[in-house]
């Protein structure tokens, strides 16, 4: 009897046991279950956004006061009718990447776009741009920036000094005239592709761009008649093209660059390189370039310097000067240049006066 007793009761004992471990691990699930859902739902709401409103026929953009702005990581507007950006708009999206506004009818950028610390690519093609805000420049981790088919004239001055970390500048189609000088300080670019504008030349430092790969510069038509001599100091360049301009000479350095593969030289009235040369080939034309370098196309006489003329002349009163020479002096042919004979310009054209060192002056 005893042994009956004690048996039930432990029996007892071990299934209130078991239902206590049960209900215990059943309410660890449900909290790790909890804890879980408030984890995705964070981390939903952190998430980077896309926003594309592209090819909507927009005039304006929707205002959703519902839409955390700060959230939105690439936006795109593109082919709509928008005419304006709201100032207020760009300034509260700080964590804008990617910002797509081509096609469509915008005639200025809002100077809150300065705000964008954080944007990369810049896409303002095919709109109605006279100029880009200075503020622009704020926006120093933009790798690219399309800006072709608008109306612009210039770019800001100090561009290149602050858009240290662009990688791509497609200005092409718009009416610039000159790019300005901070452009060789774009030490990171890749790409620069300023055709079918109104260049007149290019900046001379362009040996700073250590990095370009390409660089297009053709169809300036009437307007680009010389390239600078950096040009061939451009260590990286892969792809040249400066076709469609007025050109008549390349610079000898160009037969320097090693790693150029394309060049594109049609379109302009060469002399230098000819163009039976032109016609075999970029190897033909950089060895042409490279031995004009040294010395071994230089045909042409050497010019007849303005103090050769004068001495070889017994005087300096242009008596004894051939009546061809005075006239390239553009002196009449019945008239001396007695003045210059006199003792006092004589002392200005001494020797001693012109070489000696500039405290000569100063007594």
């Amino acid at each position: 009897m005893r042994m009956e007793l004690v048996e039930p009761r432990r029996q007892q004992q071990r299934q209130e046991e078991k239902g206590a471990f049960e209900r215990k691990s059943s309410r660890g699930k449900s909290t790790r279950r909890k804890m879980t859902i408030s984890i995705v739902e964070e981390e939903e709401e952190e998430s980077p956004k896309i926003v594309d409103l592209s090819g909507m026929s927009l005039d304006s953009l929707p205002v959703n006061p519902t839409i955390n702005l700060g959230a939105i990581s690439k936006l795109h507007i593109s082919n709509n009718n928008l005419q304006s950006i709201p100032e207020s708009l760009t300034a509260r999206l700080l964590n804008l990447v990617e910002l797509d506004m081509h096609s469509n009818q915008l005639n200025s950028i809002p100077n809150s776009i300065g705000c964008l610390s954080k944007l990369k690519l810049l896409n303002i093609s095919g709109n109605l741009l006279l100029s880009l805000p200075k503020t622009i420049e704020n926006c120093r981790s933009l790798e690219e920036l399309n800006a072709n088919f608008n109306m612009l004239t210039h770019l800001p001055d100090t561009i290149g000094f602050e858009l240290i970390n662009l990688k791509k500048l497609c200005i092409n189609s718009n009416k610039i005239a000159y790019l300005p000088y901070s452009t060789s300080h774009l030490t990171n670019l890749r790409v620069l592709d300023a055709r079918l504008n109104c260049l007149r030349s290019l900046p001379d430092d362009l040996e700073n761009l250590i990095n370009l790969e390409i660089l297009n510069v053709s169809q300036n038509f009437q307007y680009l008649s010389k390239l600078p001599y950096s040009v061939g100091f451009l260590i990286s360049l892969h792809e040249l093209d400066v076709s469609y301009n007025k050109i008549t000479e390349l610079p000898d350095s160009i037969g320097c660059l090693k790693k150029l593969q394309k060049l594109s030289v049609e379109g302009n009235r060469l002399v230098s390189p000819p163009p039976e040369v032109v016609e075999q080939g970029i190897r033909a034309v950089k060895q042409y370039l490279c031995e004009k370098i040294n010395g071994m196309h230089d045909k042409s006489p050497k010019k007849k310097s303005w103090f050769g003329k004068l001495a070889r002349c017994s005087t300096f009163s242009g008596a004894n000067i051939p009546r061809d020479d005075r006239e390239d002096f553009g002196v009449p042919s019945n008239r001396t240049i007695d003045v210059i004979a006199s003792p006092r310009f004589m002392g200005m054209l001494s020797p001693r006066r012109l070489l000696s060192p500039k405290t000569y002056f100063s007594k």
